[in-house]
């Protein structure tokens, strides 16, 4: 059978071993096999990987200095790093090209050298998803592709982690960094109860990815390592011109369905950390967040992608679908709680049960136990689990990111959420109100409701809704005591 060859492409039949910079070579084990598979691994070639590291920048003027800095203090320095510029106005070229040109660093005697270039293409209408696969382009040739968001500062050994890792196992098509916030520039007590919540959030999501076999759902574009063998295998496979789609909401999302596709595990590591930039008020909080969901759920709904094999039943999508469950059962829950409460006390028929302290106990020892498990953890981690204001107000706050997104969504409004992100991020945009006010019109019509009842029908709704309420609650409680008592194997996020 001939073996079909692409241009440009590797085989799957070649055999290369690659290697981690710094690290011996393991010992040539071909002498403890047969002559015939002893002649074939003998041929097999041996180097140090190579990678190429590409940074997709919009309006980065305030962090792109950091982000290169991190990267240039690498214990393993990228190859070459590729700054790709798109769309910006602000004074984020000029920046970036004073890092331009080569660099040196010497690591426990070894010499690492890296170029960095600066390619400013200007209007591009794929945006994010056009700056990838310029960079893409660039990089063919080269082993690894490290993607960094223009926001995005890595823990000195970042890359030389993602490294090593990647070499080990070769059936890994993509590699995740675990993704924290650095809160030491904050100001402002909205910004630090923001940046707390985010946190939190991402804490419980990295340790959700790490006990499952560190299988990570989402290769995240603000720190990953991709194989470009996976990559070029994804063009193939699925009749790409480049591995990002701009058909998403969620590239990166969408990319690490195809990577699972094509054979290759995507993979968050155990050990490599960047700090990404994070959303300091609500609105650019809502643009991010609500960009984020509405894209999960339009890879979730069946026959939105029907390019993906097994969609909406891919194995990456089985958070997703537990992420989307437990949002539904946290907004039924709360709202119902609140509404029979203030019905109960408008009837002089509430009775307090200290059972009802149980759930709120449950939730902060789970908020607890995960910033407990945050690799920087600081007084403020633990605060705003202990205070439960905080991570209830947050929870909330989500709840109108996940509400939003799924109105989007049904309604099949058509909207840029990119450009409402970034017009978020810049001060613009009312969106981020819009979820409370229909909260409370929405409490305000049930209360009219309610008062045009009459007692009977009244007691009726409650006799009904409380025992409903506590089986569900109940329900929930159960879900968060397994993750309060699971093993958590060492890991720390």
């Amino acid at each position: 059978m001939t073996e079909l060859v692409v241009h440009g492409m590797r085989r799957a039949t070649d055999r290369v071993q690659l290697l981690a910079r710094g690290t011996e070579v393991p010992p040539d084990i071909s002498s403890l096999l047969p002559d015939d598979w002893a002649e074939q691994a003998s041929t097999s070639e041996r180097r140090t990987a190579t990678i190429s590291c590409i940074i997709p920048a919009y309006n980065e003027e305030g962090t792109i200095a950091d982000v290169l800095t991190s990267l240039l203090a690498q214990t393993r320095l990228p190859d070459v790093i590729h700054v790709i510029i798109n769309n910006t106005d602000d004074d984020t070229p000029e920046i970036a090209r004073s890092f331009e040109g080569p660099h040196e660093r010497t690591v426990k005697g070894e010499l690492f050298r890296t170029v960095v270039h600066v390619h400013d293409i200007g209007e591009n209408p794929d945006k994010k998803v056009g700056a990838l696969n310029v960079g893409f382009y660039l990089s063919r040739g080269f082993d690894y592709i490290l993607g960094v968001d223009g926001d995005t500062t890595l823990d000195r050994r970042c890359v030389e982690w993602l490294e090593k890792e990647m070499v080990t196992d070769p059936r890994i098509g993509g590699l995740s960094a675990i993704y924290s916030f650095d809160k030491t520039k904050l100001s402002g007590a909205m910004s630090r109860f923001l940046v707390s919540g985010q946190r939190a959030q991402f804490a419980g999501f990295n340790m959700d990815n790490l006990v499952r076999g560190r299988n990570m759902a989402v290769l995240g574009g603000q720190c990953s390592l991709f194989s470009v063998r996976a990559l070029e295998t994804v063009m193939y496979r699925h009749h790409q011109s480049a591995p990002w789609v701009r058909d998403s909401e969620v590239e990166d999302s969408k990319l690490s369905l195809q990577i699972k596709d094509a054979g290759f595990n995507t993979k968050i590591s155990a050990r490599a950390r960047a700090f990404v930039g994070p959303m300091t008020n609500l609105r650019a909080l809502h643009g991010q967040q609500v960009k984020w969901n509405f894209g999960g759920i339009d890879l979730l709904w069946p026959g939105q992608r029907g390019d993906n094999k097994g969609q909406p039943l891919h194995p990456n999508l089985r958070l997703r679908w537990y992420e989307n469950i437990a949002m539904l059962f946290n907004i039924s829950t709360r709202m119902a709680f609140v509404l029979l409460l203030a019905a109960a006390l408008s009837i002089d028929a509430f009775v307090f049960n200290p059972v009802w302290l149980i759930p709120p106990v449950v939730a902060t020892l789970l908020n607890l136990r995960i910033a407990a498990s945050m690799h920087d953890k600081s007084a403020s981690d633990i605060f705003y689990a202990l205070l439960v204001a905080p991570a209830e107000l947050y929870m909330w706050i989500r709840m109108g990111h996940f509400v939003s997104a799924w109105v989007q969504f049904l309604a099949r409004v058509e909207k840029d959420n990119w450009a409402a992100q970034a017009a978020a991020e810049r001060g613009r945009g009312s969106a981020y109100v819009m979820p409370a006010l229909c909260a409370v019109a929405t409490f305000l019509v049930l209360i009219f409701a309610w008062s045009q009842q009459s007692i009977s029908v009244q007691s009726a709704i409650l006799s009904i809704g409380w025992p409903v309420l506590y089986l569900v609650t109940v329900l929930q409680t159960l879900f968060m005591i397994k993750k309060l008592v699971r093993r958590q194997r060492g890991f720390s996020v």
